[in-house]
């Protein structure tokens, strides 16, 4: 696309989404937010935005504290330590100043919270490691400066946010919360009731006013200027709001996601676009666009189903998902996590598992320590819309039978399954380290997501990872190979091709094959505590070539015999020349 197509896309879609306004005036402030002054041609979808080594790892700032260090200082040191090397790309979570929900309740977008650090220290870490930042773009703080000035009457913040009369009706609104939508607020002209979909100390922003827009585009300006190239959306599908509709996924927030990225594109080659829409499948996959709106969706619908695959033995429902979900074209993939710092959406598994299989998996959950959030609905009662608790304990045994003595074989295997599959994988820190549920932490907060979002000391954390028996260590160690293994196989590109095997119910089984055809890879999962067999010649292994198990090196000579799996045992086969 040539500098004057760009040009020329960009008042395209200032003018629909703002049709009232002088859209030539629009792109002019658009650019001079981004401060794009030599206009190029926007880059073709690539086919180089990652490769197999992109691991990314999901943290607070201050997942890990120390007394004599900021918690970024602490952060750089832990990632040196451990995790050059293996992973590529460090998330690091809302770190500016802010009044609830950990982070996303941001009062100010342009200063680090100093008990975090400061924006050097932000530039310290992308020094080894490529950096992925969160814009808050659907709400901010009740304390923010644009939210008092809106009380005031006053600029910068006067037309920022969205008032509705109290008696318009508001039942078709999704809304991922049961408290009330409105939030009562006293302003210079009067009470006025102001729409937060997550909290009312997270106030919506109106994306109808173009203001609001280049602000953020100021801010995504600023996340380019201190290192930081990725960006996830949050909350977006929740951006635009009509009366009368869902106000979720509206066809112009796809808008602004395209010219997001359009403006970020042009001003960075390197600038990836993440949306984070915990909806349901079709709903998730409409924001890949035609290739012009995310690089990469949240795969919702794998945590849900992983967990459900390992507590049950029975990966049924996993393997119907996966076959029916389309390989992402080039330039696109699947952002593929099994734990975060929110829970375990339930959203992305509606019309997956049937109603009495997610009774059972919420069972199971609440069974091993963790908890249930609920969203509003129109029918009588609340719906559960996700499950709090550390993925640790999630995998601690099984429905049937209650916690087990496989805990860490189950936790790896599900990890195996992660960096395997089609897509990016990221792994939250608390996986990495295998933190148990925070019960204390959600009592301090009142806040069940602290279930899983334990903050270690340093020191702490050292003693674990020096002892070889704890857990802690165990788990850390063998992640750390895995993804080693993983880094070195083209077969497992984020875009190489995956074809789901069928080996019954109690194994998982899929192929992936490199983008040059070259390299194989069968990838086999006891998802049971059961001893599992597999023929040899049900994998038809080509003749001409060596296969081994690329984790443990052995070579499968003989390939008439049959392979014996015990409890979450798993193989990842490859050929070699």
């Amino acid at each position: 696309m040539n500098s004057s197509a760009f040009i020329q896309k960009v008042t395209e879609y200032l003018a629909e989404l703002y049709p009232d306004h002088d859209n030539t005036l629009l792109k002019d402030q658009c650019l001079a937010a981004m401060e794009i002054t030599e206009i190029g041609s926007v880059p073709e979808v690539r086919e180089d935005y990652w490769s197999c080594e992109e691991v990314v790892l999901i943290t607070y700032a201050d997942s890990v504290t120390s007394d004599s260090k900021t918690p970024l200082e602490t952060l750089k040191h832990f990632a040196d330590q451990y995790l050059s090397g293996r992973i590529s790309t460090i998330h690091i979570l809302p770190f500016f100043s802010y009044s609830s929900d950990d982070g996303f309740s941001v009062i100010d977008y342009s200063v680090v919270n100093q008990s975090h650090g400061d924006w050097d220290q932000i530039e310290a870490i992308g020094e080894n490691f490529k950096l992925m930042g969160d814009v808050v773009l659907n709400h901010c703080s009740a304390r923010s400066l644009w939210f008092e000035n809106f009380k005031e009457g006053r600029n910068p913040g006067k037309d920022f946010f969205i008032t509705v009369k109290p008696d318009v009706a508001l039942n078709e609104v999704v809304r991922p919360r049961t408290t009330d939508l409105l939030r009562p607020t006293r302003t210079i002209l009067g009470e006025v009731f102001v729409w937060c979909t997550f909290s009312h100390d997270q106030v919506d922003l109106n994306f109808k006013n173009p203001v609001v827009l280049v602000e953020f585009l100021k801010i995504i300006r600023r996340y380019l200027e201190h290192r930081i190239s990725w960006f996830r959306l949050d909350a977006v599908g929740f951006l635009w709001k009509e009366l009368g509709t869902s106000c979720i996924n509206l066809p112009k927030t796809h808008l602004i996601i395209k010219l997001i990225r359009l403006l970020v594109e042009n001003r960075s080659e390197d600038a990836i676009i993440i949306t984070e829409t915990n909806v349901p499948i079709l709903e998730n996959l409409s924001y890949f666009g035609d290739q012009d709106e995310a690089h990469l969706i949240y795969n919702f619908s794998l945590p849900p189903l992983l967990i459900n695959t390992l507590i049950t033995g029975d990966a049924t429902q996993l393997k119907r998902w996966m076959m029916t979900m389309p390989s992402a074209k080039m330039g696109n993939a699947y952002f593929n996590f099994l734990a975060s710092h929110d829970g375990v959406g339930l959203r992305p598994v509606e019309g997956l598992l049937s109603t009495a299989e997610l009774k059972n998996l919420t069972d199971t959950m609440v069974e091993f320590g963790g908890r249930l959030s609920y969203r509003a609905t129109q029918s009588e009662t609340d719906q559960p819309y996700e499950i709090n608790i550390a993925l640790w304990d999630a995998l601690a045994g099984t429905d049937k039978q209650g916690k087990d003595d496989f805990q860490f074989e189950r936790f790896i295997c599900a990890h195996a399954i992660l960096l395997a599959l089609e897509g990016i994988p990221a792994i939250y820190i608390h996986s990495l380290l295998a933190t148990k549920n925070d019960h204390s932490r959600v009592e301090n907060t009142g806040n069940l997501r602290s279930i899983n979002r334990h903050i270690w000391d340093q020191d702490e954390l050292e003693l674990h990872l020096g002892n070889r028996e704890s857990h802690h260590r165990k788990v850390l160690v063998r992640l750390l190979e895995l993804i080693q293994t993983r880094k070195q196989q083209k077969a497992f590109h984020p875009n190489a091709t995956m074809l789901t095997l069928s080996l019954g119910s109690g194994l998982l089984g899929f192929w992936r094959q490199s983008l040059d055809r070259e390299q194989k890879i069968f990838a086999i999962f006891n998802i049971s505590k059961e001893m599992r067999t597999l023929p040899m010649e049900t994998l038809n292994l080509t003749i001409k070539q060596r296969w081994i198990d690329l984790i443990s090196g052995v070579d499968f000579i003989d390939r008439s015999g049959t392979l014996e799996l015990g409890p979450y045992d798993f193989l990842w086969i490859g050929n070699q020349k």
